[in-house]
Formats: structure tokens, sequence, C-alpha cells
């Protein structure tokens, strides 16, 4: 069979690129799964990014699944960063070495539904006639195109503001209040900017500024970001964009923003240290900073712009995808593996064991959530603001194959303004630049 096949410029960008949980969730371990021990059982392999605390959680999610049923087991195999495992599926897609699941993060959609070397999950929906609703919309909505369900949500988050509730408090803030408009973080960045600590900080990464523009409603890309035909240019330099870029340059300007670079760690060291007292990061890592952080931690919604209607967010993380090269009875052990990892008794353990969403909010009823929600009050406001979100292009997210290349002209828009550039010619520059390479793709794939 014909082998999926990415030119390499393309893998470059791909390898460039990574997503909000490929920090948190992937260290080189090295580690696999055993191999199945009931031969009597088909063999439904899974290569993963998941490593550390994270595969342990996993591991005990498909162990829990091979359990529950003596039909098929589930081989789950880690195949290190979002980015290697993509390269290695490279390798063997459309083959009968494919795996019959592999998780893809989500700046990789596109790519996936284009490579044409997958089975869209939504034919076992409507096979079985299986109840969706059950599924949180504002989580499926990303991975859905035309109606077409193409993957399974897995490991989902969005941002939220994370703020020293003790800082707030030293400043004369009220400690239970979080910005929710541009104005009134710009006030508080100023109250909580003395000595050596900084105000406000967001990380140097494209995610950041496509979560800020969608909270106000700004599309990525045209073609209703990609989601009603083939994107063509990008529109992020518009109103939206700008207003995210003016307040960081303002903010810098000022005095009260705190350059924390491209590295996740530097920035929660940064927070954890007192050398910032409020910091946009992933809703998976909330727990994790509530632990590890020598203060009271309080989490908020994105503020926007303060005559902005409020959207809500993105979703980021990564889904399961199922190969088309694998066998019948692979495939089907791929779904029934998927339904099992999304009922509500799964999801809530998925959730507890690793602060991602649960893609099924009944699972928030159980009661292991439940309890875990009394000791991490802040958890809920994560939940809140993704059930607030609307449903629309904006909050969809872009579908574009070069997303990664995008991201990062971003990323160099976004570093160029501390350097005293203009935000709308940074913005114009990044737009430009990414129009370039929409049209090297278009031609590329005869579009």
């Amino acid at each position: 069979m014909k082998k999926l096949w990415i030119g390499s410029t393309a893998m470059a960008l791909l390898l460039a690129a990574c997503s909000s949980e490929t920090d948190e969730a992937v260290e080189t371990t090295g580690a696999t799964a055993a191999p199945a021990e009931d031969e009597g059982k088909t063999e439904v392999v899974f290569w993963h990014a998941m490593s550390g605390e994270l595969e342990t959680a996993l591991n005990t999610l498909v162990g829990d699944f091979n359990v529950s049923q003596e039909e098929y087991e589930v081989e789950p195999v880690f195949q290190g960063t979002y980015e290697e495992a993509l390269t290695k599926l490279n390798t063997v897609a459309g083959t009968d070495e494919s795996p019959a699941m592999m998780q893809v993060f989500e700046v990789g959609t596109k790519f996936m539904i284009d490579s044409g070397h997958i089975q869209p999950v939504q034919d076992f929906i409507d096979e079985e006639g299986f109840d969706t609703s059950i599924w949180e919309e504002n989580i499926t909505n990303y991975y859905s195109v035309d109606g077409v369900q193409y993957s399974m949500p897995f490991n989902s988050s969005t941002p939220v503001l994370i703020y020293n509730k003790d800082a707030f408090e030293a400043a004369g803030l009220d400690p239970e209040q979080s910005p929710m408009t541009y104005s009134e973080l710009k006030e508080a960045a100023a109250a909580l900017t003395e000595g050596d600590q900084k105000g406000f900080s967001i990380l140097n990464y494209g995610w950041f500024f496509e979560e800020l523009v969608a909270a106000q409603g700004g599309l990525f890309v045209d073609a209703e970001n990609g989601r009603e035909g083939q994107a063509t240019e990008a529109v992020f330099n518009g109103e939206e964009g700008l207003n995210v870029f003016n307040l960081i340059k303002d903010m810098h300007d000022e005095g009260t923003f705190y350059n924390s670079g491209q590295n996740w760690d530097d920035m929660r060291a940064a927070f954890q240290s007192g050398a910032t007292a409020m910091i946009l990061d992933s809703s998976a890592g909330v727990k994790g900073m509530i632990d590890n952080a020598p203060f009271e931690v309080g989490v908020g919604y994105l503020p926007v712009p303060d005559d902005a209607e409020r959207n809500g967010v993105i979703i980021g993380g990564a889904s399961l995808w199922m190969a088309d090269a694998v066998d019948a009875e692979q495939k089907q052990g791929a779904w029934e593996f998927m339904k099992y990892a999304s009922s509500a008794e799964a999801q809530a353990q998925w959730h507890v064991d690793t602060g991602y969403f649960a893609i099924n909010p009944a699972a928030y009823d159980e009661q292991v959530v439940v309890d875990q929600w009394e000791q991490y009050p802040q958890l809920k406001v994560t939940v809140d603001q993704l059930k607030e979100t609307q449903a629309n292009a904006a909050t969809g997210g872009a579908l574009i194959s070069v997303f990664p290349e995008a991201r990062q002209r971003v990323v160099n828009a976004m570093e160029s303004l501390y350097q005293g550039a203009d935000p709308q010619e940074a913005l114009d520059q990044a737009a430009e630049e990414t129009n370039r390479a929409l049209e090297v793709d278009a031609a590329k794939n005869g579009n």
C-alpha cells in the first residue's frame, strides 16, 4: 500500500511545532507497554505521546479496558513527543505496520484529514447509532468538519489565567476576583509590579495568541477558519489580533510585563518564584501549579478587551485517530476502546489523574471528581470557562496544514514587540509570511 509522505520542509515544520500539553506530557522515557498476554484477543496497537505520571494514568485506563472485556487487548506504545510520534507514523501509515490507534496533537488535525490514511470515527458512530450528545460539544467541535467526526478527543485542555492570591492581597486587590478585561488586567499588573515582581506574563507561544484572538470572536484564517473551504489568507492581523499585540506592547512599555521566553518550565518557575504574579497557562497544569507553588493559587478566565463579547476558548491537546490500513477487527477494537475511554466513569478517573477535561460532562458528577473539586475548587473554574464557550468558527479553531509554521511566525512577531516593533507592522509581516506558506501548500497539493 502507498505510504504517507511528508516533504522535508513540511516535516521540519511539524517537528518545530508543539502544543500546550507537549511540555507537560512528554519526557523521553522510552517506556512501552508489555505485549498482550491473552493470545485469544485481537491486539490493538495504540501509539501515544504520554510519559511520566500521564503515561501511568494512560496505562491504568488501558488496563481497565482490557480486563473489562474478552475480545480486544489494547497495547499502548510510547513513541516520544507528539512530533516524534508523527514522524514515526510517517514511515508506516497506509501499511499493515500502522498502529490501529494514534494520538495526534490538535494542530495536526488538518494534516491527518488530508493524509488519506485514516478511518473517520464518524463511520462507526453512524453504523452503531452512537449517541455523541454525551460528549462535550465544545471539545468535539474542534475535531469535527462539515458534520464529520474525524477523531475522538482524548486529552483536552484550554488556557486559563493563573494568579498569586497572596500577592493580590499584598497589593490590595481582591484575591477572589481575577481580571476579566484588558483594563482590569493592566490595572492589576500595575498594582502587582513592585521590586523584582512583575505583574503579568504570556509565554511567547502561538497557542496563547490564537486563544486570545478567539476569545474575542476573531478568526486566524479566512474561510471561517478553514472550516468552510480551503483557507487562503491569514486574518489574525485584524482588530482582534491587534488588541492582543497592543496589550503586550503597552504592558511591556509600562514595565509591568515579564518576558518569560518560549520555555514552559521557565514561565512556571518565574511564577512560582514570585518573578511574576499572573500568567496564562494550560488548564491541565492547574493542579500541579497548586501543589507546587509556595502560595495560594487562583484561577480565572481569559481576559478580553473591555468592549468585546466573550466567546470562550479553543480546545488544545490531542485526539485519537483510527488507521484505515488495519483489519476490521482491529478497527472495531479501537472503536470499543474509544467508547470505553469516553464513558463517565473512565473520564472521571482520567480527569482526576491528569487534570485534562472530561470529554463526557457526566463525569463531573462522579464522586471521585466531586471529592477532588472540594480539594481543588480552582479546577471547576476551568470547566466553567469551557462550558460557557460559544460554539462557532472562532472557538472551533483554525484548520490549516501549515499551522506549525504560522505559529512560529506569530512567535517571531511577539518577540519583536520587546525590541520596539510596531504591533500592526509585526502582525502584518507574520500574516504575509503565513500567506506565502499557504500558497506553497496549496500549489503542492493542487488546490
